[in-house]
């Protein structure tokens, strides 16, 4: 037992070890021009298989994607001068066609003080302008 807990305490060590935290940050894209549904894929086969986290800006009409979790998009984001009440976490699932496959999930979407009490997107017309986002950048 004490093995597994000191092999558990270097593993903690090693994710906040700022080498690891730059490489994994080296892998993220910032989309500024259209990409393919098919680059996304291969992003997806990467790391989670079936999807890939973004974080979209509404107002710079940007987005981060392929990173291992939202936060790692909103960081990036915000060191390039982003609001934070302009980031907004979803996953997009590339091998869906309609609707289903943009989905609006994410830790960093509960703002309460914004009266975003879920992890999803409550305000429709923020979806809406995602959805835009998403559908000018990715084709």
């Amino acid at each position: 037992m004490t093995h597994r807990i000191s092999v558990f305490k270097r593993y903690l060590k090693s994710l906040i070890n700022d080498e690891l935290c730059c490489v994994k940050l080296k892998k993220m894209k910032l989309v500024t021009k259209k990409i393919t549904k098919k680059e996304l894929a291969e992003m997806a086969g990467k790391m989670f298989g079936n999807l890939v986290k973004a974080v979209v800006d509404i107002e710079k009409k940007v987005i981060a994607v392929d990173m291992p979790m939202h936060a790692d998009g909103e960081k990036l984001l915000l060191g390039k001068g982003s609001r934070q009440e302009a980031l907004w976490g979803i996953n997009l699932h590339p091998n869906e066609t309609g609707k289903g496959w943009i989905e609006f999930d994410s830790m960093i979407n509960i703002r309460p003080h914004f009266d975003n009490l879920t992890r999803g997107i409550n305000d429709s017309k923020t979806r809406e302008k995602i959805i835009k986002i998403v559908s000018d950048l990715v084709g």
